[in-house]
């Protein structure tokens, strides 16, 4: 039976996978009151992915339901699920939260 061998790119992408959820959510950014958001954003059922920035607090209301947070992660991640740092029963889909670095922090 020969061996099957995964192409160096899977590999690595499955690395990066796996890389990614092991992220603890603390380094992502804060939960914080709704009070100090600068912007609100709407979250539908069709929401697929919302943009935010590095230093950004962000209302998120879904359904009435709501929670703010603060992107303000030590990672330098530039995408993750947002129900990764969303209160329990507040989103019920995938939201993928884009954050465009701070150009201050992070070069590229």
């Amino acid at each position: 039976m020969k061996p099957h061998l995964l192409p160096l790119s899977t590999l690595g992408l499955l690395a990066a996978m796996a890389a990614h959820a092991a992220v603890p959510t603390r380094l992502l950014g804060d939960v914080v009151p709704a009070g100090l958001a600068t912007r609100t954003i709407q979250i539908t059922a069709a929401t697929r992915y919302v943009n935010v920035k590095h230093g950004d607090a962000v209302r998120f209301v879904d359904d009435g339901r709501q929670f703010a947070y603060f992107f303000d992660g030590a990672t330098g991640e530039s995408s993750f699920d947002l129900r990764q740092v969303a209160p329990a029963g507040i989103l019920d889909h995938r939201v993928t939260a884009y954050v465009e670095p701070d150009p201050r922090y992070w070069s590229p």
